[in-house]
């Protein structure tokens, strides 16, 4: 019998027990309309408060600033598209980095379709960004800078507090806003060490369920709707609330907030064993950086398309991806943007693991590379 081997988890994640039971009970349980006047809405409330708080606790804000939304693609929008209209009449100018993820970039580039300056900025020829780099970007025309803290594709982890420390001191009136959709629950993420305005985060990358994010909104800056209707999350993002995933979003954040150095150690010493072991295969060439994210590693099997080896994968039930899962399987150009040639970015695989993730099945994947470079044409 084969085993399955998931090793996609920068795309989505199990979610853990904790989140799948207080998803359940708020189905079956507190499934009351949260803005409703009764007993069965206040229960539901409860629940949506205590997430709040929790994801408030977890990254040192207060819970009064945290809004939910359907996920961090949603977040993402409503970071530049609210702090967009709400300070965008007199300062045109957005200021992203060139590595950002799709909700990100897409929504910039309709931003610039209606007026907005857009100015991107690319790693150096080293492939690594520097804070100075986004600051000479900006000037007194800027209302905002978005840089995301680790890319989805390479774990390259981005300077997010050298930059914005830099930018307040330099342009307070500006709003920084990260996406920190792949470092929440991996690495530290506190509101005032990363001197962010706006942070976008997302349930379904820490074990918990599909359908749901969050955006931090520091106290004092103005975001500007997105959504319109009823009056939920004071008015920030209508419609009713998702309790069910909320609370699955909740319980997850509680049980991994305890644990993530420890979680990163263990993750740390299984990419090192991987690395250990592509580095015994022909062809095989690491694209990630050595002080990136455990969690995310790109590789390119030199000579191979990544679809084809995706697929030969497939077939023994290995699951990587060749990229950012909201691609669909096209490239966005960001291993270009790191200094990766074409061909390479043609042959990329992104393995991304959690702290459940096995030497063995590490094991398995390697060997199924190892045969799909010496059968396999590309």
């Amino acid at each position: 019998m084969k085993m399955e081997v998931y090793l996609d988890n920068a795309a989505t994640t199990k979610p853990c027990s904790e989140a799948v039971a207080a998803a359940v009970e708020a189905m079956t349980e507190k499934y009351g309309n949260p803005s409703s006047l009764h007993r069965s809405g206040l229960n539901a409330q409860l629940l949506v408060d205590d997430t709040r708080k929790a994801l408030a606790s977890a990254i040192g804000a207060e819970s009064e600033n945290i809004y939910f939304t359907s996920g961090a693609t949603e977040s993402n929008n409503l970071a530049l598209r609210g702090a967009s209209a709400a300070y965008g009449r007199k300062r045109k100018k957005i200021v992203i980095s060139a590595v950002e993820h799709a909700s990100v970039e897409e929504t910039a580039t309709d931003l610039e379709r209606n007026g907005f300056e857009i100015v991107r900025v690319s790693p150096r020829e080293d492939g690594r960004y520097y804070a100075a780099d986004f600051v000479n970007a900006c000037g007194d025309d800027t209302c905002l800078v978005s840089m995301m803290y680790v890319n989805n594709e390479t774990g390259y982890i981005l300077p997010v507090k050298e930059t914005f420390s830099a930018l307040k001191r330099k342009y307070p009136d500006i709003v920084t806003h990260t996406d920190c959709v792949q470092a929440f629950m991996k690495l530290p993420v506190k509101v005032n060490a990363l001197c962010a305005d706006l942070i976008s985060l997302s349930g379904h990358k820490i074990h918990g369920g599909k359908g749901v994010g969050a955006l931090y909104i520091r106290k004092g800056i103005r975001v500007l709707p997105v959504v319109t209707g009823g009056k939920q999350e004071k008015g920030i993002r209508s419609g009713t609330e998702g309790v069910p995933m909320i609370a699955a979003f909740g319980a997850a954040v509680k049980k991994l907030s305890p644990t993530i150095s420890e979680r990163y150690e263990k993750v740390m010493a299984l990419k090192s064993y991987l690395l250990a072991k592509l580095g015994s295969i022909d062809g095989v060439v690491i694209n990630s950086p050595e002080d990136g994210s455990p969690y995310v590693v790109n590789i390119s099997a030199e000579g191979k398309r990544s679809e084809i080896m995706l697929h030969f994968l497939e077939s023994k039930e290995i699951y990587v991806s060749s990229g950012s899962a909201c691609s669909k399987g096209q490239q966005s150009g960001v291993l270009g943007q790191f200094g990766i040639k074409d061909k390479l970015a043609d042959s990329a695989l992104r393995i991304s693991m959690t702290a459940e993730t096995k030497e063995a099945e590490l094991d398995i994947f390697c060997e199924a590379l190892s045969e799909g470079m010496g059968k396999l044409r590309g």
